[in-house]
């Protein structure tokens, strides 16, 4: 048998860490004994506890302690252990993989905090005059001979706080259902993007082109106009669509206040897109005049921060579109630093692509009609994702209501 004991400590009991923990092990099929049990007496005190896990082969036992390493169980009072890359874009065998709770690694008896810590990367250790460093990297950033950790040992994680059951944040984290009061759902992710702003940290949103077809637009832009919004995610749909509204009226062709397709609407899109690479870009359209109007042009007037990723379907693309998908996840990862809330409306793909980026200490809410892109997105190791079903046209007039209603 291979074994391991295993520690817990904290309010293990009424978060429940302990019994999640116990069940994983039995999920992955390993014995278990708890070997040493202290319970803390009062709400201040925490509590301890030590348990052998033991498996009938490496690779069982190694699976089980990565599982519940991610509860907050230390696996040894040992150091990491740390190996070389062999050749760039490549981390040695059995290297760590992260998660997006915050994690340190033990170094010559240190805990050292992993910085800009995100899910499915590697740990790299450097040594630097003033001491350890520990930082989370993507496989594209590794360069051979480059320190990772490999293994499990010396490895902490901290895993999310229970969320209180009188909070409106516990409600919104339990089941997702299309029948939850949306009206009191939206005032509390008002409220958090005020408490976001006055902690001095950033508002993400990631947006899809539904915004734009379903006529939400205005709100969207209303929102921006106001300063809520200083960072913005989306692709290359949603801002075509955003300017063939301003140039011509549509969307996908259809008018926007008829509801009718026009005479050969399904050309505006991409005329839309051929008048901003004429002018060079979305900021030259708007500097010159041609584009008036849109969540487009709002952001180039209040200067948010706009990363537009691309994919193989799309047409043109818009000149600011980032095609090369390494490019635009670096600039994604540059742009949510420091940011506290993420927003994400009406989009699967680029909601999940940016919780892979996001770690788990930011409040995120996901907004969609569909249950399922929320489902896959905490699914996904986004744990920290509220989900909110509902049409996103109602939550951002609702959103623009609570936030600008004042103005």
């Amino acid at each position: 048998m291979h074994s391991e004991i295993i520690t817990l400590d904290g309010h293990i009991i009424d978060s429940l860490t302990l019994s999640k923990v116990l069940d994983i092990l039995v999920a992955e099929g390993v014995d278990y004994e708890i070997r040493r049990f202290e319970i803390g007496k009062t709400h201040d005190q925490i509590s301890h506890a030590e348990i052998l896990v033991r498996a009938p082969d490496a690779e069982s036992l190694q699976r089980a302690l990565h599982e519940v390493q991610q509860h907050g169980a230390v696996i040894s009072q040992e150091d990491a252990t740390l190996q070389p890359a062999p050749r760039d874009g490549v981390f040695p065998e059995g290297f760590y993989s992260t998660t997006n709770l915050e994690t340190f690694v033990r170094i010559e008896g240190n805990w050292i905090p992993v910085e800009r810590i995100e899910m499915d990367c590697g740990i790299r250790v450097v040594r630097t005059d003033s001491g350890w460093r520990a930082e989370c990297v993507p496989l594209h950033w590794a360069r051979a001979g480059e320190l990772f950790v490999v293994g499990t040992a010396g490895v902490r994680v901290t895993p999310m706080p229970r969320r209180e059951a009188d909070s409106v944040f516990h409600f919104m984290g339990s089941e997702v259902s299309i029948e939850k009061p949306k009206t009191r759902i939206v005032q509390a992710v008002a409220r958090a993007i005020r408490e976001t702003r006055s902690r001095g940290q950033k508002v993400l949103f990631v947006g899809g082109p539904a915004i734009v077809h379903t006529g939400a637009a205005p709100y969207m832009e209303r929102i921006i106009r106001a300063g809520w919004v200083d960072v913005l995610f989306a692709g290359n749909a949603l801002a075509t669509h955003d300017i063939e509204r301003a140039l011509y009226g549509t969307s996908l062709g259809v008018a926007l206040d008829t509801g009718i397709p026009e005479t050969h609407g399904h050309e505006h899109h991409l005329r839309a897109i051929n008048t901003i690479r004429n002018t060079g870009g979305i900021r030259q359209a708007v500097e010159r005049g041609v584009l008036r109007s849109g969540i487009m042009h709002a952001c180039v007037v209040a200067g948010v921060n706009l990363v537009l990723a691309g994919s193989i379907r799309d047409d043109g693309p818009l000149p600011d579109v980032i095609t090369d998908v390494l490019k635009a996840q670096d600039a994604m990862r540059e742009a949510v630093r420091d940011v506290g809330l993420a927003l994400m409306v009406a989009t699967t793909l680029h909601s999940i692509a940016t919780g892979n980026l996001l770690p788990a200490s930011v409040t995120t809410f996901c907004v969609d009609a569909n249950a399922d892109t929320v489902i896959k997105l905490t699914d996904r190791g986004s744990h920290q994702a509220f989900g909110i079903v509902t049409d996103c046209g109602f939550f951002l007039k609702e959103l623009a209501e609570r936030l600008c209603g004042e103005e």
